[in-house]
C-alpha cells in the first residue's frame, strides 16, 4: 500500500519462513454478511519471526486498523516484527486480504524507526507517521496553526484542510471534490492552506499573496477569489499574470490596488510562508492534498465515495462523529 493513501501496491506471496511448513492446524472462520463462513486465508503466526520487543503487535495492529480499517472487508494479520541490522529498526511484516472467497493475499512490510512514531515504506514514501494514533500529532498540528480561510464549522472536532496551489491545475480539478465534501459535511471545518509549488508555478506565490490579502475582507471574498484565478488560471503568464490577479481581486470584491500594495509587503509574504512551513511539517509532498484530522490523502485519483469513507472512518476514530450530526451525506 502507499501508506498515505488507500489500496495496497503490492501483491507478494503469503508463505513466510523460505518454505518452512506451517503446523497442520484446523484454518480459521471468518464471519461474513452471508451465511456461509470463508476460510482464513492466513498462514498460522511463527513466532520464529518475532525477534524485536518494538512495535508491538498491538501497536501495529491498531496502526493498520487506522490505515485500512474505512474498509469493512479488510482483514489483515500481522506475521513478523523483526530486529534489523540498523539498531531499533524494526521490519514489520503483515497480511492483507478481504472477506470474500479467493481474495488475493497481499503482503506489506515496512520498518519502523527507533522513535516508535515513524515508519518507511519505500524508497518513495520517506518518513511516514506510526503507532496506535499516528495522525494524533498531525491532528493537533492542523489545530494549532491552520488558520487559512475557512467555512463550515467553527469547531476543530472534523478538520478538512486543503493544501494548493492556485497554477496548479489539478488543484483547480479538485475544487469539485471540495465543493461536494462542504456539501456533505456541513458539520466540518473546512481550511484552505497555500502551498505554492515555485519550482514548477512561478506566479503561485504571488497569487497565494493575493489571497492572504483578499481573506482580510473576508473568507467569502478569498473563496471567490480563489474561483477567479482557477478559472483564468491560463492567462497567469508573464504577460497576464499581473492583470488576471487584480482582476480575481475585483471579482471578490476587493480594490486591485490595494490588494497589489498588501501582497508585496513582508506581512503577506510571511504570511504564505507559514503556510508553506505548516505544509512541509505535516509531510506535504504534492498538491493538492487533503488533510483529514491529520491524516494526508493526496485529492488526485482517489474515488470520491472512498473519500467519504476515509472522512467518515477517521472522524469515528477521533470521536467527531458524536460531537454534531457531521456525517449527513447528501451527494450522488
Amino acid at each position: 500500500m502507499s501508506f498515505a493513501g488507500s489500496a495496497w501496491s503490492q501483491a507478494a506471496p503469503a508463505q513466510q519462513g523460505g518454505g518452512a511448513k506451517p503446523a497442520k492446524t484446523p484454518p480459521l472462520q471468518l464471519r461474513s454478511l452471508s451465511p456461509d463462513t470463508v476460510a482464513d486465508p492466513f498462514p498460522p503466526v511463527n513466532q520464529k519471526f518475532f525477534t524485536a520487543e518494538s512495535p508491538t503487535v498491538a501497536t501495529v495492529d491498531s496502526y493498520l486498523h487506522t490505515l485500512l480499517g474505512y474498509n469493512p472487508n479488510r482483514i489483515w494479520r500481522v506475521v513478523g516484527i523483526q530486529k534489523t541490522a540498523a539498531p531499533g529498526v524494526s521490519k514489520v511484516t503483515a497480511l492483507v486480504s478481504e472477506k470474500v472467497a479467493n481474495a488475493k493475499v497481499q503482503e506489506a512490510v515496512f520498518y519502523v524507526m527507533p522513535d516508535g512514531k515513524h515508519l518507511i515504506a519505500d524508497v518513495n514514501s520517506g518518513l511516514l507517521p506510526f503507532g496506535a494514533d499516528p495522525y494524533a500529532s498531525g491532528r493537533a498540528l492542523l489545530q494549532q496553526r491552520a488558520d487559512g480561510p475557512s467555512h463550515g464549522s467553527a469547531a476543530k472536532d472534523l478538520m478538512l484542510v486543503e493544501f494548493a496551489d492556485l497554477q496548479c491545475p489539478h488543484c483547480k480539478e479538485a475544487q469539485a471534490t471540495m465543493k461536494r465534501l462542504a456539501d456533505d459535511f456541513p458539520k466540518a471545518r473546512i481550511v484552505y492552506e497555500s502551498y505554492p509549488l515555485v519550482d514548477i508555478h512561478p506566479y503561485a506565490f504571488k497569487a497565494a499573496a493575493y489571497g492572504v490579502c483578499v481573506a482580510k475582507k473576508s473568507n467569502e471574498a478569498f473563496f471567490a477569489y480563489a474561483q477567479a484565478v482557477y478559472d483564468t488560471q491560463s492567462q497567469l503568464t508573464a504577460e497576464t499574470a499581473d492583470k488576471t490577479l487584480d482582476d480575481a481581486a475585483a471579482k471578490a470584491g476587493a480594490d486591485p490596488t490595494a490588494i497589489a500594495t498588501c501582497a508585496a509587503t513582508p506581512e503577506a509574504k510571511a504570511t504564505v510562508d507559514e503556510s508553506l512551513k505548516l505544509g512541509a511539517d505535516l509531510g506535504v509532498d504534492q498538491t493538492p492534498m487533503l488533510a483529514i484530522n491529520g491524516r494526508l490523502v493526496p485529492l488526485g485519483g482517489i474515488p470520491y465515495e472512498t473519500l467519504k469513507e476515509l472522512i467518515v472512518f477517521q472522524a469515528s476514530l477521533d470521536g467527531a462523529s458524536a460531537a454534531a450530526p457531521l456525517l449527513g451525506v447528501t451527494s450522488k
